[in-house]
């Protein structure tokens, strides 16, 4: 958070002021105190579906208080490898959750910070020789207290790799994540057969994760659901009839490779809101249910 002071300049000393120099600022501003684990998982279990996904990060989480609370009472506690492989389509919710495993792991005084540092291919892979290497490194140092997460992984590690630097980048996280164990959590995602590819051509890799948390993609109901909370959000309301219209919407919607999910049901809301706008601008003087009901018309077409 910023605060604003206004300079003695612009309004004037009082009269009682010492003409002294103020007192140097802080170099670093000190850090808001993060929310407990317990506020964090209510925020992921208020994320539509994900059931599974939601009881495989509690599951991790018991695991880490009570080994804290074990070595609290003398006792040896169970080594928990805190690495992740996430898989499944895109928009299912994987860069949100890895937010909040970030935020949980801090909050348990796991990770320093817990923030999220989100790279791909691109961040990481040079052009030349050694450039990989370093920019691997300094994706890592900026994750260094939180969770490096490393969408669609599997571009690391192409079928057709040839002389590709990929595998540069693959062996420097792999050393990194021996030589700072502590330091960053590691989350690889991407398509679930393309990530078990990967794995399974990259040992050194797959031996540093603990365990793999598949996403599923959402179902119709899971969508409506999405956007009832849009609607909600930015002040509108589903008409008579447009719940329905949606729910069939939904089912009835390619579920092809554009298919984006949370992504896609985000779009369908946006596109019924300028269909709404377009409907209601042609109105005088509307009334509050004309500017905030959307009805079953407003639906785009299937593609």
């Amino acid at each position: 958070m910023q605060t604003v002071s206004h300079s003695p300049g612009l309004l004037g000393a009082l009269p009682e002021q010492r003409a002294e120099p103020a007192p140097p600022a802080p170099a670093v501003e000190p850090e808001q105190p993060s929310r407990t684990s317990k506020a964090v998982l209510g925020e992921l279990d208020a994320l539509v579906g994900l059931e599974s996904v939601k009881r495989e990060v509690r599951a991790l989480t018991d695991m880490i208080e009570v080994g804290r609370r074990r070595q609290q009472a003398g006792l040896k506690a169970a080594s928990v490898k805190r690495h992740l492989v996430f898989t499944g389509s895109p928009g299912t919710g994987k860069t949100t959750v890895a937010r909040l495993y970030g935020e949980i792991l801090a909050s348990l005084g796991v990770l320093e910070k817990g923030h999220l540092v989100e790279v791909s291919r691109v961040d990481l892979v040079g052009e030349h020789i050694g450039s990989t290497a370093i920019r691997t490194q300094e994706a890592f140092e900026k994750a260094r207290g939180g969770v490096l997460f490393i969408d669609e992984a599997y571009a690391l590690s192409p079928e057709d790799a040839g002389r590709d630097f990929g595998k540069e980048a693959i062996d420097t996280l792999v050393k990194l994540m021996e030589d700072h164990r502590d330091a960053v959590v590691v989350i690889v995602a991407g398509y679930t057969a393309e990530m078990e590819r990967f794995l399974s051509v990259n040992p050194g890799v797959a031996s540093r994760f603990s365990r793999t948390i598949t996403f599923s993609d959402y179902g119709p109901e899971d969508l409506l659901r999405i956007v009832e909370q849009q609607a909600e959000e930015h002040e509108y309301r589903l008409a008579q009839g447009a719940a329905e219209a949606l729910g069939k919407y939904f089912t009835e919607l390619p579920k092809g490779p554009a298919f984006g999910n949370g992504r896609t049901a985000r779009q369908t809301f946006e596109a019924m809101v300028e269909r709404h706008a377009s409907r209601v601008a042609q109105v005088a003087e509307p009334s509050t249910d004309d500017l905030t009901l959307l009805y079953a018309e407003d639906l785009p077409e299937l593609p």
